[in-house]
């Protein structure tokens, strides 16, 4: 089969779709890149030969130069050999992509909604500008795939695609994590400079309005009261990191949380903690949550969609359902104070990680794309 992977930008691609789009070659089949490029392209994959089409694609829906990307795109789907699937990802790609399809009765859509943007509480203007959007395309959708329950809910109940099938996600590859050992986290405090008795929690995100960090740095005024040497890591640049700092200082948290930018080195800062906590409006399925699972650690996060799938209230974590400080520092402190409740909502992050697997993902596209070969 001949195949075109679109997203919107090349970033996309190079987090998550490396290994997809490495299978379907290791299968046989041709697999080319359409997207904006404004990270190079994937070593592995440029090593692979693997065709790039830059597409001038904004995120935006209501930029103009997408008209322009439509343009791009439908002369990329008229080259002499054609594509027989389209597999999409994004929201405006996609969208651009189902629309340039919708006369093309021999390319086959797949179309992967890492998010749906309309979700429960969403705003009201995603639910006006995206959702009868998604749902007027899936007309011209084969396959749509999901990876959240709540979109896999919406999709099958109210549009009408080929065929609408939810997923683990884009896959987690577990062996670039280590399930924690008391003697690897204490060796990496020695070596970043904590205290064996800190009480630490981590969370990877982009300081923004979506990530809603303030939720967390009003927690920790309440948390350290009764728990003095705990610490929030918050790892990550964004728009409100002036404002957190701002908040930090006037909270008189400056020893208590740690504004740690953007880093690569974040399995190791994971390693080294005690809880992960995610304060997160809107998720897809988050990543970071997964990555903390496949370390072994507890959760404390928001009760979004996505973090629903992922932490069972009670069993590998705990799910906060208002965005109420007091909460998750009574959460924290009791995970704190029950060292057998942490060390059994470690083991079962660590076995409730595996059906997200990047392997166990992988098969699951492979009967994706089976059942789209017997259907023709």
């Amino acid at each position: 089969m001949n195949i075109l992977y679109v997203s919107t930008i090349s970033g996309t691609i190079n987090l998550f779709l490396v290994p997809h789009i490495t299978r379907l070659m290791d299968q046989g089949h041709t697999v080319s890149i359409a997207c904006r490029v404004d990270d190079p392209i994937h070593p592995e994959l440029s090593a692979r030969g693997v065709k790039v089409y830059p597409i001038a694609f904004q995120r935006s829906p209501f930029d103009k130069r997408n008209l322009q990307a439509y343009r791009e795109l439908n002369r990329v789907l008229d080259e002499e050999d054609r594509f027989d699937w389209v597999h999409t990802h994004t929201p405006v790609a996609s969208a651009l992509v189902r629309l340039a399809c919708r006369d093309r009765q021999d390319v086959k859509v797949l179309y992967t909604a890492h998010g749906f943007h309309f979700f429960k509480g969403a705003a009201r203007e995603n639910w006006l500008t995206y959702y009868p959007v998604e749902k007027a395309l899936s007309h011209y959708t084969d396959v749509l795939i999901t990876m959240n329950s709540e979109d896999y809910a919406c999709a099958a109940d109210e549009f009408s695609a080929g065929c609408i099938v939810n997923v683990h996600g884009v896959g987690v590859d577990l062996s670039r994590f280590m399930l924690q050992t008391e003697s690897e986290k204490e060796h990496l405090r020695r070596e970043y400079g904590f205290r064996p008795d800190d009480f630490i929690l981590v969370y990877a995100a982009a300081l923004n309005n979506r990530k809603h960090q303030t939720v967390l740095i009003e927690a920790m005024a309440e948390l350290t009261k009764v728990v003095p040497k705990a610490k929030l890591l918050l790892i990550g640049k964004g728009p409100n990191e002036v404002g957190y700092r701002a908040l930090i200082n006037l909270l008189k948290l400056e020893n208590h949380v740690h504004l740690m930018g953007y880093r690569k080195d974040v399995p190791q800062l994971m390693q080294l903690a005690d809880v992960a906590v995610s304060s997160s409006n809107q998720e897809g399925l988050p990543v970071n949550v997964m990555e903390a699972m496949a370390i072994g650690l507890p959760l404390v996060v928001s009760a979004c969609r996505g973090n629903r799938d992922l932490v069972e209230d009670g069993r590998n974590g705990f799910l906060i359902r208002e965005d109420d400080p007091a909460m998750y520092a009574e959460k924290l402190a009791t995970l704190y104070f029950d060292e057998k409740l942490r060390e059994s909502m470690k083991q079962e992050s660590a076995a409730m990680i595996q059906d997200y697997a990047v392997e166990n993902v992988l098969r699951e596209m492979d009967g994706i794309y089976a059942d789209l070969l017997r259907r023709g």
